[in-house]
């Protein structure tokens, strides 16, 4: 583990609640992108995929909660998008 490994998942962790929060409040993603929040994911993913092969630790779960949260977000893009005619 890497204190700085920590920092920037707890700084990239602190923006999802807070686009999270702004969705279910107003209803509206625009500006968001579905494309960005799957490489986000794959990053976070990979993140996961090497603490559990190579160095174990606890900050795994810094990297799935991170991932759980674009995932809601992403969610929560899909269902608020606005349809067209």
């Amino acid at each position: 583990m890497s204190i700085f490994e920590v920092i920037m998942l707890v700084c990239f962790g602190l923006s999802w609640p807070v686009s999270i929060a702004k969705a279910l409040r107003t209803h509206k993603v625009e500006g968001k992108s579905p494309v960005f929040m799957v490489f986000v994911c794959v990053g976070y993913l990979s993140g996961i995929i090497h603490k559990v092969l190579f160095d174990l630790d606890w900050v795994v779960g810094l990297y799935a909660l991170n991932m759980t949260m674009v995932l809601v977000d992403m969610a929560l893009y899909f269902r608020y998008m606005p349809r067209k005619k």
